[in-house]
C-alpha cells in the first residue's frame, strides 16, 4: 500500500512538471520593472522564490481547507479585486462569528517590517499563524490542518516537489508567504505619471491633490511616505476619545502605547473601504472630513494632527490624488485569481 501511495505522489508531480513546460513563469522575475522607488523583493534564505512554491501557497490561499469547519479561505477576507482585503467592517470567520479587526490590504506586504495592527510578528512566514489559531477567524490548529493535507495526494505531491517534505506546518506557512510576497502593486497612475514618464497620467485636479498631500499644510506625508504609504510607526489618528481596542498596548503593555496602530497604506484605497482599525469609516470624502477636523482629542494622538480647514476645491483635489494610487492592472491581474 505505501509503494503505490508513493508512485501515485510521483505520477502527479511528473504530470504537473509536465504541464509547466508550456506554461511561463511569469512571475519568475517580479523584480523586474519595478519603479526605482521601490526595494527589490527580498525572500528569506529558506523560502525562496519559485513557481511550485508560488502556485502551493495560491492552491493555500483559496482552499478553505485550513478552517476549522473547511468552510472559510485567505481569500474570504482578503480578495484581489479589493486589493486583498475586504469591503466590511469586521470580516466573518468560522460558525459566522465577528472579527474584531478589519482585514487590511496584502498589497505589498512584502515590504512590511512587520505585521498585525500593533505589530507583535515579525514574518510574514509567523503571521500565517494567526488567522489559523485566531478563535475569531479559522479556529484551527495548524499540526492539524498539516495532518489534513497529508492525506490529499495532490497537496502531498505539491509539498514534495516545492519543500522536498510532506505538507505540515512548516510547508503551510512558506508556501502561503511565498505566494503572498508576489503581490506587488507599482502600477497606479501616480506611479505611471511619477516613474514611467507619463505627463498625461494625473488629471489637474489630481496633481493639485498630490502637492496638497506632500505640503506642511496637510502632513499627509509625514506618516503615508515611501513608496507603499506608510512608515509603518504606530500611529494615534484620533479616531475616538476611549478606545475599546488598546492597540499596541496589547503588545507592549505600555500606556504611551494605548491605542496606537500600525500606519495603513493607502494604495488602492479607493477599493479597500470601510478605513481605519475597526472599519468605523466607510468613504475617503470621510476620511477626508476627520483628519480636516483634526481628530477627537487623545493624550497620544500623533502631533501632526491638526485642524486643516481645507477648502471643498483642496478637498476635492486630495480625494483625485487618493483615486489615482488605484492599481487596476493589479487588481484584475489574472494571476492572482
Amino acid at each position: 500500500m505505501r509503494t503505490g501511495y508513493i508512485i501515485i505522489c510521483f505520477i502527479v508531480i511528473a504530470l504537473q512538471i509536465g504541464c509547466k513546460d508550456d506554461e511561463p513563469d511569469i512571475l519568475a522575475n517580479h523584480n523586474i520593472n519595478l519603479p526605482s522607488n521601490f526595494s527589490e523583493v527580498i525572500h528569506p534564505d529558506d523560502n525562496a522564490y519559485n513557481l511550485a512554491r508560488w502556485t502551493l501557497g495560491k492552491k493555500l490561499f483559496y482552499d478553505s481547507v485550513l478552517s476549522i469547519d473547511s468552510t472559510l479561505s485567505c481569500a474570504s477576507c482578503h480578495k484581489s479585486e479589493l486589493s486583498f482585503s475586504d469591503n466590511v467592517a469586521f470580516s466573518k470567520g468560522v460558525k459566522n462569528r465577528d472579527g474584531v479587526r478589519n482585514a487590511p490590504s496584502l498589497a505589498n506586504v512584502a515590504y512590511h517590517p512587520y505585521f498585525t495592527r500593533e505589530g507583535g510578528v515579525p514574518t510574514l512566514e509567523q503571521q500565517v499563524l494567526v488567522p489559523i489559531q485566531e478563535h475569531n477567524e479559522f479556529d484551527f490548529n495548524i499540526v492539524l490542518a498539516g495532518e489534513r493535507l497529508a492525506k490529499d495526494s495532490t497537496y502531498v505531491a505539491m509539498s514534495l516537489e516545492a519543500y522536498n517534505r510532506g505538507p505540515d506546518y512548516y510547508v503551510i506557512t512558506q508556501a502561503l508567504a511565498n505566494f503572498e510576497r508576489s503581490l506587488i502593486s507599482k502600477s497606479s497612475s501616480f506611479d505611471k505619471f511619477l516613474f514611467q514618464n507619463q505627463s498625461d497620467a494625473l488629471t489637474a485636479s489630481q496633481k493639485q491633490g498630490m502637492e496638497l498631500f506632500y505640503s506642511n499644510v496637510t502632513n499627509c506625508f509625514q506618516c503615508h511616505s515611501g513608496p507603499n504609504f506608510t512608515n509603518y510607526a504606530f500611529e494615534n489618528n484620533g479616531l475616538y476619545e476611549s478606545y475599546e481596542d488598546n492597540g499596541r498596548r496589547r503588545l507592549t503593555g505600555l500606556e504611551s502605547d494605548e491605542a496606537r496602530f500600525k500606519v495603513a497604506s493607502l494604495r488602492n484605497c479607493e477599493v479597500t473601504s470601510p478605513y481605519m482599525f475597526d472599519g468605523s469609516i466607510n468613504t475617503l470624502e470621510e476620511v477626508i472630513e476627520h483628519y480636516n477636523s483634526g481628530g477627537k482629542v487623545h493624550p497620544n494622538k500623533s502631533e501632526f494632527l491638526q485642524p486643516l480647514n481645507l477648502t471643498e476645491k483642496q478637498k476635492e483635489d486630495l480625494l483625485a490624488f487618493l483615486l489615482s494610487l488605484t492599481d487596476n492592472e493589479f487588481l484584475t491581474d489574472p494571476n492572482f485569481k
